[in-house]
């Protein structure tokens, strides 16, 4: 990359910061260009030599999310599913360590983007983060577990809701906990043991 395409790619990435601190304010249809530029510190000609509309910019914040949120996890399937056809019915759980952990540590290094998320969830594409999880974490089990297809959506809202709502608690601590005590309670919601808590 030179120095050039560097100064190009920097600009470009303030432009994606600044929207997404704007969104943890205020809803998308009320953010303008002109603030944009100002919490970006560029120019309307800067942003407009960029971009064609806040639309564009929109695009281009979610794709860097999109990459960021998939370098936190293995690129095989099976480090994070494991052996799963072979597994016992009983050995099988629907929300795993080998998950939650990188899911958590990007939330956790990414706190600006789920405040957005959840202050915008249309804007920003929120059900897209969810979208790995579901087609490669729940489905897989659920028809191991021999779900019916028509009651998967079912299962997939109760636990995906469920941790949404831990994360957002945890949100608002602003991820003071650990990221394994985290994990560790949603594992317990999704499996309890013998009413035990986890440590």
């Amino acid at each position: 990359m030179n120095k050039s395409e560097s100064k190009y790619f920097n600009t470009a990435r303030r432009m994606d910061e600044a929207l997404l601190a704007l969104l943890e304010e205020k809803d998308l249809d009320y953010i303008t260009v002109k603030e944009i530029c100002r919490h970006a510190d560029v120019n309307r000609s800067t942003f407009y030599l960029h971009y064609e509309t806040i639309a564009d910019l929109v695009d281009e914040a979610l794709e860097m999310i999109n990459q960021r949120f998939r370098s936190y996890f293995p690129q095989k399937e099976e480090v994070v599913l494991g052996n799963l056809d072979s597994r016992e019915r009983e050995d099988l759980v629907l929300v795993t360590r080998e998950y939650l952990l990188p899911y958590l540590r990007f939330i956790r290094d990414n706190k600006k983007v789920y405040r957005a998320a959840f202050r915008n969830p249309s804007s920003v594409q929120a059900h897209a983060r969810y979208g790995e999880l579901k087609q490669h974490i729940l489905v897989p089990i659920l028809e191991r577990f021999e779900i019916p297809a028509a009651h998967r959506p079912y299962y997939m809202a109760y636990y995906v809701e469920g941790i949404i709502a831990i994360v957002k608690e945890w949100l608002q601590q602003d991820c003071a906990d650990e990221v394994e005590m985290i994990a560790g309670i949603i594992e317990s919601c999704v499996r309890p043991k013998d009413g035990s808590d986890e440590k």
